[in-house]
């Protein structure tokens, strides 16, 4: 079991800011936090933005990232979200498509296109949100880089999207499918280690580390917790 991949994805409007104040500086802020604490991935998921000002968003976000690049680790991926003529415009990592958004085969064949965008950054991926194990197993077919599935645990920015599935749920889901499986929904420190046993890639979450004081103190408290849970397992 390897060490999970931590995704932060975006919500300027849960941010702890003053009434009326402008929300787009302050979200840069976290996102460079989240990135100098190490996060791997970073999904733009503003979606009320107009395309131009999803667009700026990314270039700042991947702008900020790259201020915490090495030579040993390199900048966290900006994915954007549902939105691939930004991710592409902008030299994105990626795009992360809704379960009812625009269909992977139609993101491949748009990418495939002679002519039709300028050249692809090295690694892009297209992901998709999945919330049943028949849309991961189409998602995984369809020639996704990986999906983000859930809500595994009760959450209330996942409530849209029905009842927890569980542990049993994303373990039926990471059996059935080639690509990384990202659990997403209810995260907490404590359960990152039951989500990876149950053959997870990595986590997703919004409040674990945009509602963190510290950033780099909530990665280091999960890497912790996850290399206690799995030297006990051993």
């Amino acid at each position: 079991m390897g060490k999970p991949l931590l995704c932060y994805v975006t919500d300027r409007r849960s941010l702890a800011c003053p009434s009326g104040e402008n929300l787009i500086e302050p979200l840069l802020a976290k996102i460079e936090a989240v990135a100098a604490a190490g996060i791997h991935w970073i999904q733009i998921r503003e979606k009320d933005l107009p395309g131009k000002e999803i667009a700026a968003l990314a270039r700042k976000a991947l702008s900020v990232v790259s201020k915490h690049a090495t030579h040993a680790k390199p900048p966290a991926r900006v994915l954007v979200n549902d939105r691939l003529d930004v991710a592409l415009a902008e030299q994105s990592g990626g795009v992360h498509l809704g379960e009812n958004s625009l269909p992977v085969t139609e993101a491949r064949r748009f990418l495939r296109a002679p002519g039709a965008n300028q050249p692809l950054p090295p690694d892009f991926l297209v992901g998709v949100s999945c919330h049943s194990l028949e849309a991961a197993r189409f998602a995984a077919a369809e020639g996704a880089d990986y999906v983000f599935f859930g809500p595994v645990f009760a959450t209330p920015s996942k409530a849209v999207y029905g009842a927890p599935q569980g542990l049993d749920c994303l373990a039926e889901v990471c059996r059935a499918v080639n690509i990384p499986v990202i659990a997403i929904g209810g995260i907490t420190p404590t359960n990152i280690a039951n989500c990876m046993a149950a053959g997870a890639a990595g986590i997703a979450a919004i409040h674990l580390f945009q509602a963190a004081d510290d950033p780099a103190a909530a990665v280091s408290t999960i890497r912790r917790q996850f290399s206690s849970s799995t030297s006990h397992s051993a």
